[in-house]
């Protein structure tokens, strides 16, 4: 999940909002002003309902914050490193840079989630009762106390043992441990995580379909969620058990095609994908020949006809900081979710801050394919 609008840094990681996010807000917005604290309180002005209806839905979102930065900060104390985290429609996500090294470890990073939110739901708990008891309007307390419910329910509904969920990592932890596989253990936190998820599917429509209540759409959207999540998160853990001990330099392209950063468009244009070389992108060097980024045919088509001439591949590329990079010795596996979340699908590989080679997600596939072909047992 990409960040739509990036709000800066929390604790060194970097956060932002997924557009859908808007959605969230929005229906916490409509559901408290629309009918919860009118049936709770009336009397109260359409306006004075709707401000603090959008506020409540806010502090709900920084909620949802405080839990994915919870993680974060726990899976960087036991040596994950975190690329950020993003807050989205169903919720919020922290993207690890690669698995927890022991059952351990998965056990704190996801477990500290499901406390955070408990935590946050005492604490707003013990706030509305005491806002009840110095007579604060009961409107308020009655938003406070919402708060307070939400963040329980967070909790609970994330400690179910079924994957994606932070109790389906506790499920998958405490198996790894019996086990001693990773790869069994995240296979069956998976199977659970797709049963949850078809019976909140069949659940919902059933509410749809039997009771007219449309509400079941959402049961419905999260269960999808849940599958899918779930299904690719077991493929990876396949993928895992495949790509075990191998490191980037054994599937990347060594020494690739480059152009420079002071290359006009035109320029570009007449040597690069048409000509000798039809590559769709090409990492970008600077006058000192370090990496400055990657510029793709899309980004250069963008470019109007007239002004191809005046135009560098610096003013078009995407800055290296906007790239997915790794080291030639970094293990494939763990770079495979940067990958799919890139938007060019590519990194570029650097050793001592030079560039090295590149890979992209198709050079993985290749190497799947091969390994699973040269393992496969002979009948």
């Amino acid at each position: 999940m990409k960040e739509t609008l990036p709000l800066g840094r929390i604790a060194g990681v970097r956060v932002g909002l997924h557009w859908s996010v808007l959605v969230i807000v929005a229906l916490v917005t409509v559901m408290l002003a629309g009918r919860r604290f009118p049936d709770a309180h009336p009397g109260h002005s359409t306006w004075a309902y709707a401000a603090l209806a959008l506020l409540t839905a806010l502090v709900f979102l920084a909620s949802l914050l405080a839990h994915e930065v919870a993680h974060a900060v726990v899976a960087q104390r036991n040596g994950v490193q975190v690329d950020g985290i993003t807050l989205w429609m169903l919720g919020g996500v922290a993207r690890l840079r690669s698995e927890a090294p022991t059952p351990a470890a998965e056990l704190r990073i996801a477990g500290v989630g499901p406390l955070t939110s408990a935590v946050l739901g005492a604490a707003f708990t013990g706030l509305a009762l005491w806002l009840d008891a110095i007579g604060v309007s009961g409107l308020v307390v009655e938003a406070v106390a919402w708060l307070a419910a939400i963040n329980v329910v967070l909790a609970v509904f994330n400690a179910v043992p079924a994957a994606p969920l932070d109790g389906g990592r506790l499920l998958r932890a405490y198996l790894w441990h019996r086990t001693g596989d990773p790869v069994r253990a995240t296979r069956s936190a998976s199977a659970a995580g797709r049963a949850l998820g078809w019976f909140l599917v069949v659940l919902g429509f059933a509410s749809v379909l039997f009771e007219g209540n449309l509400t079941g759409l959402w049961s419905a959207l999260i269960g999808w969620f849940l599958i899918t999540a779930a299904t690719e998160e077991a493929r990876r853990a396949e993928l895992g058990g495949v790509l075990a001990g191998l490191p980037v330099r054994q599937v990347m392209t060594r020494d690739p095609v480059v152009v420079r950063a002071t290359t006009t468009v035109l320029e570009f244009l007449a040597e690069g994908p048409f000509g000798a070389y039809r590559h769709s992108a090409f990492p970008v060097l600077a006058a000192d020949g370090t990496p400055a980024g990657l510029v793709t045919v899309r980004l250069i088509n963008r470019v109007p006809l007239q002004a191809r001439s005046a135009t560098t591949v610096a003013d078009v590329m995407r800055p290296l900081a906007d790239v997915a990079t790794t080291s030639p010795d970094e293990p494939v596996v763990d770079l495979i979710p940067r990958l799919e979340a890139s938007t060019d699908r590519r990194a570029l590989v650097l050793d001592a801050g030079l560039l090295v080679g590149i890979v992209t997600l198709a050079d993985i596939s290749r190497a799947v394919t091969w390994l699973t072909a040269t393992t496969r047992p002979r009948t």
